[in-house]
């Protein structure tokens, strides 16, 4: 049987140990820290905008609950999920603390700062207790995840019976002449445009291979279902260049 040091994941399209994904992944968002919410733009036309407030939609936060919005990052999320909510309070978790760094100012200058808390972790690991929160939420964070069940599983954990896990990810279309198309914008514009706003072609690179990778809409309901989730379902976006994914612990 292989050790865990001989096991293997993707880093884009290259294998790399397990143990190393992570501090890659770090070096990516350490580098695009400063043009994080540039590059969402970039990524996705300024779609995801939409998409976040579909996201809220969807979820529906109600005054007073707790939510973890996990590979948080500058606090996208966490800050519509306090707005729509009207009262509650937001923790954001990143592997990345440049990216909290960078929220933490945002919500400073919001005045929303004694809303929110800022954790630098791993989703694979969380450092909180059983039965925690009430929304857990992670946004094009989870094909950063070494191993993706096992952040679904740590999901399942932290939230209280009743809680909800929503997961909004870039996805595949279902139409191969359309996600041929995509995949000339993505692979041919993204990196070269990540060059030009950041200096930084490698990353961006990386994160569209990383797109590429992660399973499709089936597939990775299959999964969170598999985590303990039921009710599950999902909705794509932009028919399916994202999809929003949820689930209850019931």
């Amino acid at each position: 049987m292989a050790g865990d040091s001989d096991k293997t994941t993707h880093f884009g399209y290259q294998t790399v140990p397990e143990n190393e994904k992570a501090g890659r992944v770090q070096g990516v968002f350490n580098s695009v820290a400063s043009r994080y919410d540039v590059m969402n733009d970039v990524m996705s036309v300024g779609i995801h905008r939409l998409w976040k407030d579909a996201m809220m939609d969807w979820l529906a936060p109600r005054p007073g609950q707790k939510q973890l919005d996990v590979a948080g990052g500058t606090g996208d999320i966490a800050f519509r999920f306090l707005k729509r909510a009207g009262s509650g309070h937001a923790t954001v978790l990143d592997l990345t603390e440049p990216m909290l760094l960078a929220g933490r100012k945002r919500a400073e200058a919001a005045q929303m700062a004694d809303s929110l808390d800022w954790v630098v972790g791993d989703a694979m690991a969380l450092p909180f207790a059983d039965h925690s929160f009430d929304v857990y939420t992670i946004s094009f964070g989870l094909r950063n995840v070494t191993r993706p069940q096992d952040a679904l599983a740590e999901a399942f954990r932290v939230l209280r019976p009743g809680g909800r896990l929503m997961v909004l990810e870039f996805s595949q279309l279902p139409n191969p002449l359309m996600q041929k198309a995509y995949d000339l914008y993505s692979f041919n514009v993204i990196p070269r445009m990540g060059q030009l706003i950041a200096n930084d072609r490698d990353s961006y690179q990386y994160l569209v291979e990383s797109i590429r990778n992660f399973p499709d809409q089936e597939t990775f309901l299959s999964m969170i279902r598999a985590a303990g989730f039921e009710n599950a379902s999902y909705r794509n976006l932009s028919l399916g260049i994202a999809a929003l994914h949820s689930g209850w612990k019931l």
